[in-house]
């Protein structure tokens, strides 16, 4: 695969979800697939039911050089528009893939059903795809470049987009190890400490500095999450640093 690789993005389409109708599951999934193979997802974008919107989103996407895991659209419906807009975005056509006929044609002979053309249809991707299998139902995805497309069913979806990671990218996994800590402290503003955090992010090169306030409640008193993540050898050290700054300041900290 693309060795050029810069990310890992998700779309999630479906007017049910960017309408409140159903809850979004494959976001905090996909990042816990990510994460048990070392992996990170760097953006994520939510698109309704809007053939216009997809094919300009694709477009786009398809001309960078992220791994993109698209969920949803591509079925038959008249609301389903991912294969064409997908299509469209790559300037070519939709044709019955052939690995998809197969599998479709040995799906409806297991069950004895007639298979007509519309249900043969949903093996229409873009010239150029290539087939995800599906082992809820036969029923395929496919990818394009480095796009993968899949049904918006968490029982087909989740399965297929680990056969997608360990069939193409298992070149990437933990091939940059991160690691993570945190304090809280306790009553501490976010702007005093800012100071500490930019300090902190240019002595240690290989972290990231993350703050997260919680405003209180009636159980547990304001506080920040304060941490760094990055190198984990590099984690430790800044850590340190990131203590003994907060001490300085005068504010009281438990480790997270």
């Amino acid at each position: 695969m693309n060795s050029t690789i810069t990310g890992i993005g998700a779309i999630i389409v479906g007017d049910e979800i960017t309408r409140g109708k159903r809850e979004d599951k494959h976001f905090r999934k996909l990042v816990e697939l990510l994460a048990a193979r070392g992996l990170v997802l760097d953006w994520a974008l939510y698109i309704g039911d809007d053939r216009q919107r997809l094919t300009d989103t694709l477009a786009r996407t398809l001309a960078g050089g992220d791994i993109v895991f698209s969920f949803g659209g591509i079925g038959n419906t008249p609301d389903d528009h991912t294969r064409q807009a997908t299509a469209a975005a790559a300037g070519v056509e939709l044709k019955l893939h052939p690995d998809a006929e197969r599998e479709i044609k040995a799906r409806f002979a297991e069950l004895k059903f007639e298979l007509t053309d519309l249900q043969l249809a949903l093996g229409n991707f873009p010239v150029g795809s290539r087939i995800i299998p599906n082992p809820f139902n036969r029923i395929p995805g496919f990818s394009l470049a480095n796009h993968h497309f899949v049904p918006g069913f968490p029982q087909m979806a989740w399965p297929m987009v680990e056969w997608v990671l360990d069939s193409y990218y298992s070149w990437r996994f933990n091939s940059n190890p991160t690691a993570e800590a945190s304090i809280l402290v306790w009553k501490g503003l976010e702007g005093a400490l800012i100071p500490l955090m930019r300090r902190v992010e240019a002595d240690f090169t290989g972290v990231k500095v993350f703050s997260l306030p919680f405003l209180g409640s009636k159980d547990v008193q304001r506080h920040i999450e304060l941490g760094v993540r990055g190198a984990p050898e590099q984690v430790p050290p800044a850590m340190k640093a990131l203590r003994n700054g907060v001490a300085e300041l005068g504010y009281a900290f438990d480790e997270k």
